[in-house]
């Protein structure tokens, strides 16, 4: 009697489109009561990319997602589940933004679905395509990160419309019976308590959509900034310590650290805190602000097409967002290097 071989999880390609429009801090300045310099020293932000009126999350999902299939090598009738991670969904609340982005790739009679983890949406999509494909399920799984916030953004204030861009990025994760290219750990968790740390108040069950709504400007994210700091920086290097220790993995073996790309202080506090070199810190807060649930995949793509992610290097992801979530994970790259 044969036994079964062991199935694994691997990440096989990486995508991303950022839009045309750019967004700088020179810009701002002339809409609210801000400066380059505060911003830069604040958040490290330069600048971010903002879609076109008629460019929707789908839309950037897709391109994003049509790269990332092109370079997995792998048939896009292959693909057998589709996953996308938003919080700036094309419709309230259905059809789902997986569900659109599957029939412009013409990705047909497969299982789609968005889920709602904010900043931490990409990694929560990796635990959730590695449970489908460890427990033999599905073979080979798309999972997306596409935000529009601008859609939620109130450009009258200040301390939020400095942080916020748009844009996309995918992968392909897939089944492989190889240990080396597996998923290594994979930790992700939530707590309520903290909702109101980050919350886009409107339109839901609380408060409807009605005139109110629009009046009081509940329809645009919120946030309290110096507590969400505060609980970032704490809470990412304690994840992120603890996921090494239980991995036996010293931080300086780590070729990339690919945090969330919400503010260079919060990226520069963990990474000291964890002792990382400054070449080990994937870093493009700079350019793209925070975008969410695309933060991470564009990250790593801005490092594939660099040619600096090479096949079997080392990441770690770590992110924290509204819910409140976070999640890390330590993943090989299994998919091809980018030769220049």
């Amino acid at each position: 009697m044969s036994q079964t071989k062991q199935v694994y999880a691997s990440f096989r390609s990486i995508g991303a489109y950022v839009p045309e429009k750019i967004l700088t801090n020179a810009d701002l300045e002339k809409m609210v009561d801000t400066t380059d310099e505060w911003i830069v020293k604040r958040t490290g932000i330069k600048e971010r990319h903002i879609a076109e009126k008629d460019e929707v999350t789908s839309d950037m999902g897709a391109k994003a997602a049509d790269l990332a299939i092109k370079r997995s090598g792998i048939a896009k009738e292959d693909i057998d589940l589709v996953l996308c991670a938003t919080v700036t969904p094309d419709y309230f609340n259905m059809p789902s933004t997986a569900c659109i982005i599957s029939n412009k790739l013409g990705i047909n009679n497969v299982q789609a679905f968005d889920i709602s983890a904010a900043c931490s949406g990409f990694v929560y999509l990796l635990s959730i395509a590695k449970a489908f494909i460890e427990s033999g399920m599905k073979k080979n799984v798309l999972v997306i990160g596409a935000e529009k916030f601008s859609s939620i953004v109130d450009y009258t204030d200040r301390s939020t419309c400095i942080l916020f861009g748009d844009g996309a990025g995918a992968a392909i994760i897939s089944a492989t019976e190889s240990k080396e290219e597996a998923f290594i750990d994979l930790h992700a968790s939530a707590d309520g308590a903290y909702a109101d740390f980050l919350v886009t108040p409107a339109p839901g069950a609380v408060h409807p959509a009605s005139q109110q709504v629009i009046d009081e400007g509940l329809n645009f994210v919120q946030m309290k900034g110096n507590e969400t700091f505060k609980l970032a920086v704490k809470t990412l290097t304690k994840d992120v310590k603890e996921i090494l220790q239980k991995n036996n993995i010293h931080s300086e073996d780590i070729p990339h650290f690919i945090p969330h790309q919400a503010n260079y202080r919060i990226i520069k506090a963990v990474g000291d805190a964890l002792k990382m070199r400054k070449d080990q810190v994937v870093l493009t807060v700079g350019k793209y602000g925070n975008t969410s649930a695309a933060s991470i995949p564009m990250a790593i793509n801005d490092i594939w097409e660099s040619g600096r992610l090479q096949h079997g290097d080392l990441m770690l992801l770590d992110t924290f967002g509204g819910g409140l979530t976070w999640a890390s994970a330590l993943l090989p790259f299994a998919g091809k290097a980018n030769i220049k």
